[in-house]
């Protein structure tokens, strides 16, 4: 009756290992390919072609929130819209 739990410690431990390597392998390739895209891939220009929806807000508050936006995340993000909170 031991010889059975100790085959099944093994097989629980060996199964565990398998599935902690399979994903970790997942998550490897997946931060691969997302760092090969983001290197090599151009953007295609839709991030600046798409422009600012301000809704009548003033343009100089529009250019100080763009500005806040660029220098936080170091020019890789953009302003979509612009809306007051309800």
């Amino acid at each position: 009756m031991e010889a059975y739990f100790d085959q099944a410690w093994v097989l629980l431990g060996v199964g565990m290992l398998t599935v902690f390597a399979v994903l970790l392998f997942v998550v490897l390739i997946g931060n691969g390919i997302i760092l090969f895209v983001n290197r090599f891939i151009p953007n295609s220009g839709v991030q600046e072609s798409r422009g600012t929806s301000t809704g009548g807000t003033n343009a100089s508050k529009v250019a100080a929130i763009v500005a806040a936006v660029k220098h936080v995340t170091g020019g890789r993000g953009s302003v979509v819209e612009i809306r007051k909170k309800e």
